[in-house]
């Protein structure tokens, strides 16, 4: 069983910052894609930042510059340090990961279940 455990959300003023961690586990044989995502209330889930399968990175525009997506491979965790945090940033912050199980699992994608981060004007 598979699962991904973010932590680290909170309740910050704006201009703080937090830092978000994703812990994957289970039996694992490769993670590939893995990125955040964040959803609003009453907005559609959009991408925060990722790591693509190449190992590139990729940011949405709003957060270029404040947000910086990193990994540890060794540990199968995620982060997503967020610095000059605004109120617009305020969401459930998801975790996601396409990966295999096995050498001969086809790739599949899961959901962390969230952490709540509230920026406070």
């Amino acid at each position: 069983q598979v699962q991904l455990v973010e932590s680290g959300g909170g309740l910050v003023q704006a201009g703080g910052s937090l830092r978000l961690s994703c812990a994957v586990s289970g039996t694992i044989f490769s993670i590939d894609a893995m990125g955040w995502y964040r959803q609003a209330p009453g907005k559609q889930r959009e991408l925060v930042a990722m790591f693509t399968s190449g190992g590139m990175t990729n940011y949405a525009g709003s957060v270029k510059g404040r947000f910086t997506i990193s990994r540890d491979n060794a540990k199968n965790t995620l982060y997503l340090q967020m610095n000059s945090l605004k109120p617009e940033d305020t969401a459930v912050y998801y975790c996601n990961a396409d990966l295999r199980r096995w050498y001969y699992d086809p790739q599949r994608n899961y959901w962390g279940q969230g952490t709540q981060v509230t920026v406070s004007s």
